[in-house]
């Protein structure tokens, strides 16, 4: 028999924004379709209406394309087995479900949500597991007719074998075995005729064709009732493999909120780049070996290999992923690219207007100048703005006693400033080597050392105490602005020693 072909689906509810347990979910499953010349489907599973987010589809869609993770059919492309999603395809389950209660395999269930509490506290009072009773297992049959004829709301349960074992076979943990008298007698299609995630998965992946199905760890208790399932429609069931979770960075349960940011598009609006996401992703359980750390999308594509995940649960770790970013920034970014990606961010901050959207405008070759002088310092996009802001606006108000050295006197630093502006008006603007060997020779001619000098100047030209490298700095801001900060900051030190001044009385 011919091996099947790879069709691997990523199936997340739109609950909330992508977060990073599926979207690594969703990159191991892209990896071996990838690496198998296989299919990659997305298919939203919209099913639990009480837990819907509005706007959640367009966010998972989002955070999908800026991981650049495509899709082979889904949504919003399409393709042979669709529609890909489960509230579009509601008639489909309750006729499975139907079927399934006329051969014997569920059953109706109409115990109300009072009585199912009812028997799960006295289950508890007994120190039992709680959990459905099967009380509806063994209606008559007559019974069921007339209180489904009298539209009592029912849902449909599957009946679980009550001997023997269920043996699931997973990936990377091998076999599995439960003892059938010990699972439950799961819903399958609720009241409203909406199916659960059991029904619907199982119909899907069935239809879609889906070879292997990776998903998280905690569908693993699961797993005995889909292979019931399958075992009752007389389908093959696809290979299993459960993904480790992923942990808190100290380890102490699930990465949640409270440890730091989780959604994928949280992580893209604090200027992490999709590069080192997917890099960072793909490490959360899987190693080439214990030394290469770096892998490009197309790297992973040739390497990953899903049987060697590691089926413990990975810890998050925040700075090692920061770490990674700046890797990418400082060393796989084109000066082109870096430049490209943080037009975005300089525009949010108010600093450039749209024309620097376009790579052969004056305007963005001036961002790239700027951005150059902070690509080896910056661990996130976000933080460009911040870090460049004076070379697009002029420079905020600072305190003049920045511009004041230890060790020198206040006068003899208003003198190199008054210097410093003659001695900058001879510079070549565009020749840095020019101007580090003129303020380097003013400096030696007002007995000062070059720090003493070069820091009222940096403050003067940026606001700032700590700026990228004063002789960069200027050279892109030019001798206008220089110049003109230079002047302002002279007149600010002038006023302030004459305010600090003690009063002569007559």
């Amino acid at each position: 028999m011919a091996e099947k072909r790879v069709r691997v689906r990523f199936a997340p509810s739109p609950t909330g924004d992508l977060h990073v347990g599926g979207a690594r979910t969703a990159l191991f499953n892209w990896l071996f379709a990838r690496q198998h010349g296989g299919a990659f489907i997305l298919r939203i599973e919209d099913t639990d209406q009480a837990r819907l987010v509005g706007q959640s589809i367009e966010g998972i869609i989002e955070g999908l394309k800026w991981l650049g993770l495509e899709w082979d059919e889904g949504p919003d492309i399409g393709g042979p087995y669709g529609p890909y999603v489960q509230s579009q395809r509601l008639p489909l389950y309750q006729e499975h479900a139907r079927w399934l209660v006329e051969h014997g395999h569920a059953y109706y269930c109409f115990c109300t949500p009072e009585r199912l509490e009812r028997v799960r506290q006295e289950q508890r009072a007994r120190g039992e597991p709680p959990g459905y009773d099967r009380h509806c297992r063994y209606l008559p049959p007559e019974e069921v007719e007339a209180r489904l004829a009298r539209g009592e709301p029912a849902v449909i349960r599957f009946k679980m074998p009550l001997e023997g074992e269920t043996t699931i076979v997973d990936l990377l943990r091998g076999e599995i075995t439960y003892e059938n008298r010990l699972l439950q007698d799961l819903v399958l299609l609720k009241s409203d005729g909406f199916p659960t995630y059991h029904l619907a998965n199982v119909v899907d992946d069935h239809y879609m064709e889906i070879s292997h199905i990776l998903r998280a760890e905690e569908w693993i208790p699961s797993a005995p009732l889909h292979a019931q399932l399958y075992r009752a429609f007389g389908w093959e069931m696809p290979v299993l493999c459960h993904l480790p979770l992923i942990l808190s960075p100290d380890g102490k349960g699930k990465l949640s909120k409270r440890h730091g940011a989780t959604g994928v598009l949280e992580f893209k609006r604090l200027g992490y780049l999709p590069e080192a996401m997917i890099n960072y992703l793909a490490l959360l359980g899987w190693a080439y070996d214990a030394e290469r750390e770096i892998f490009s999308r197309e790297e992973l594509i040739q390497l990953f290999r899903l049987e060697e995940v590691n089926p413990h649960p990975a810890r998050f770790n925040f700075e090692k992923l920061l770490w990674m970013n700046q890797y990418y920034i400082n060393h796989i970014l084109s000066l082109d690219e870096f430049a490209q990606r943080c037009v975005p961010f300089l525009r949010e901050a108010g600093l450039i207007g749209p024309e620097a959207e376009d790579p052969a405008s004056p305007a963005f070759a001036y961002v790239r100048e700027v951005v150059a002088l902070v690509k080896d310092r910056a661990k996130l996009l976000s933080e460009v703005p911040e870090l460049t802001r004076f070379f697009f606006t002029d420079v905020e108000d600072y305190d003049p006693e920045l511009l004041l050295q230890r060790k020198v006197e206040p006068e003899t630093v208003l003198g190199a400033l008054e210097r410093t502006l003659a001695v900058l008006e001879q510079a070549d603007f565009a020749d840095e080597a020019d101007l580090e060997r003129r303020l380097r020779a003013l400096a030696e001619e007002l007995g000062l050392k070059a720090g003493q000098l070069f820091m009222p100047i940096r403050v003067a030209v940026t606001g700032r105490t700590v700026s990228p490298g004063l002789f960069e700095t200027l050279r892109v801001l030019g001798r206008e602005r220089s110049l003109e900060r230079l002047a302002r900051a002279r007149e600010k030190l002038a006023a302030y020693l004459a305010a600090r001044a003690p009063s002569s009385s007559g």
